[in-house]
């Protein structure tokens, strides 16, 4: 996923806040002729800000003059985000720009920002973004307005409070869920459970670990595996597919626990889709060849391909003998590696139903996981299928699934077990774990770290790669993450033993109880096995087409005076830390479903 943390900057949300773009609409905007001021424009009033007082504010702590009438906006996060740089890789930006421009995602995108740029228009928010690309790889807010071409700059702070309220709506849907999650999913049996052994710690047999490449001579495509086993072997063949820009060593040290008791792990890595295709883009390749469409026929054939090449390894090479048990299969994927899986598993990916979500969804309102499946909206039919019957169990964690299936996810009878992250700003759980889950008509588990994220689940050592540098989406990862790894050790472990003689032995790790005995001081972990009503009532309200909410179309008791103050309280809002902002839209949320407009009117 780290290509789209670097494409952040441009289109997708902060977590907790605006992007980058739209704050400096809030803030100020300038280029050629270089912004010299900045004028707030809230109802009636209107008040001049100097350019050079934000570069100030930047520089050092003390609040300029100009500034201290909007100290209450100027929140220890603004002001974060006000001095951070982006470091960012000019030609991947500069061709995804590019790219989106010539989209009709890029028209409307320009036309969501413009609405709060009143005396703007489309061609100049071009070519301020084109002269900062140029100009330097330190994307921040001050050097955007020292390119944007207007003396001038009137800012509407009510159209961009509106337009934050719009962004990435399915990350804020999914933190106004949280609550409902952790206590829906929380164990009331009250059971204590005596386990004999301690499936997070690694088993007694030695690991070896083999790299080799196979090549698929119909499709001309060379995949890499790393194999894990060891010298006694049971159980069945785990697969593992990685996520969009990652690479076969992202969940290394799962593959090496599972090793360690016997169970053989392939970590296949897909071509195409892996990190290597960031690099090729920084070499020249499109922007819209990063992902081709034909990924999401690729990565399942794949692994089918993989299947059939380990079958005939395990008959002709004496050291691999009885080492791949192809007819029983568990696989694993993380993020896009997820849609890998429960394609595999069953489900039809649906192409009709994807291409009208993104038609109608607006490029603010998507999230980063969005982005990545409207790419498999190209391909030239309305469905496709790759079930492969050697996959006998499926484990996700943070896939990407939004409408990628549509309604098919039905289709799937193996047992699978999804985890998702509370706060995950790529693939928020409501529109793809939630949702999705709730379709699932077999056997099946969810497991919710409360305070996780999207990469939360990687290997120590992918931190410090490309691969584990966010510019944008906070991402809990290293030793803070250490009880999510944990999590995963176990609960895979368990999971997989349940095609085992040994599946009573590890039922009991697949309880609420256990799994909740693991939980950490910022790391709660829950496990069900169907939705609770609360949070199924929340995913309901989120079916409905979004309320089309405007600071002007809620009844106001105040004087016109102090409807202008409340601009900027309502603004003052989306600036504040997540917690603050979440609990506001709470209140309006719960105000909706008791039908009266008590919480309406304290938001107000």
């Amino acid at each position: 996923m780290k290509f789209l943390k670097l494409l952040s900057p441009f289109v997708f949300n902060v977590v907790g806040g605006l992007s980058p773009i739209l704050l400096s609409l809030v803030v100020g905007v300038s280029p050629t002729l270089s912004a010299e001021n900045v004028v707030l424009k809230a109802g009636l009033l209107h008040h001049t800000i100097p350019v050079e007082d934000l570069q100030k504010l930047v520089e050092s702590k003390e609040i300029p003059h100009s500034l201290k009438a909007y100290n209450f906006l100027l929140t220890s996060e603004v002001k974060q985000i006000l001095s951070q740089n982006f470091n960012i890789e000019p030609l991947i930006a500069e061709q995804f720009l590019n790219d989106l421009l010539k989209s009709d995602d890029g028209n409307r995108l320009l036309k969501q920002i413009s609405q709060a740029l009143p005396d703007s228009n489309a061609s100049e928010l071009k070519e301020a973004l084109k002269l900062l690309l140029k100009q330097t790889n330190h994307l921040s807010i001050v050097n955007f307005l020292r390119v944007y071409p207007q003396e001038t700059v009137t800012i509407d702070v009510s159209k961009v409070a509106m337009l934050g309220l719009k962004m990435n709506g399915s990350f804020l849907h999914s933190r106004l869920i949280n609550s409902q999650l952790d206590e829906g999913f929380k164990d009331s049996s009250n059971t204590e459970i005596l386990p004999k052994f301690d499936p997070t710690a690694s088993g007694e047999q030695t690991v070896s670990i083999e790299t080799t490449v196979l090549y698929d001579r119909s499709r001309d495509r060379y995949i890499p595996l790393d194999i894990y086993t060891a010298k006694k072997t049971h159980g069945p063949l785990v697969i593992m597919s990685h996520g969009f820009a990652s690479d076969r060593r992202f969940l290394r040290y799962l593959a090496r626990h599972l090793a360690s008791y016997g169970i053989t792990v392939v970590s296949v890595e897909h071509p195409g889709s892996d990190i290597n295709a960031l690099i090729k883009t920084a070499t020249g390749i499109k922007l819209s060849q990063i992902l081709p469409s034909a990924e999401f026929i690729d990565r399942p054939q794949d692994i089918s391909f993989v299947l059939n090449q380990l079958t005939l390894i395990n008959k002709k090479y004496p050291q691999f003998k009885g080492k791949f048990n192809t007819k029983k299969v568990s696989m694993i994927g993380h993020s896009f590696g997820g849609y890998t899986a429960l394609a595999l598993g069953g489900a039809s990916l649906d192409l009709k139903t994807l291409r009208r979500f993104c038609q109608e969804t607006s490029p603010l309102g998507r999230s980063p996981a969005d982005w990545l499946q409207c790419a498999a909206g190209e391909l030239p039919y309305p469905q496709r299928t790759f079930k492969d019957n050697r996959i006998k169990q499926i484990m996700v964690f943070n896939p990407i699934i939004g409408e990628l299936f549509g309604d098919n996810l039905s289709q799937i009878k193996v047992p699978t077990l999804m985890l998702s992250a509370s706060d995950d700003g790529i693939t928020p759980t409501i529109a793809h774990q939630l949702k999705p889950f709730k379709q699932l008509s077999g056997e099946k588990y969810i497991v919710m770290a409360m305070g996780g994220t999207h990469m939360s689940i990687s290997d120590m050592n992918s931190i410090n790669s490309a691969m584990g540098q966010s510019t944008l989406v906070r991402e809990v990862m290293g030793i803070n993450a250490e009880p999510v790894r944990q999590l995963v050790r176990g609960v895979s472990l368990a999971f997989i033993h349940q095609l085992t003689p040994k599946k009573s032995e590890y039922e009991m790790f697949l309880t609420p109880t256990y799994i909740e005995s693991l939980s950490e001081k910022n790391l709660n972990f829950r496990l069900g096995k169907k939705l609770p009503m609360s949070v199924q009532t929340w995913i309901n309200i989120t079916n409905i087409e979004t309320p089309k909410v405007s600071l002007s179309s809620i009844k106001s008791k105040f004087a016109p005076l102090q409807n202008i103050q409340h601009y900027f309280v309502n603004a003052r809002q989306l600036f504040l830390q997540p917690q603050y902002s979440t609990e506001k839209l709470n209140d309006l949320f719960t105000g909706l479903l008791h039908t009266h407009d008590d919480k309406l009117d304290k938001w107000s």
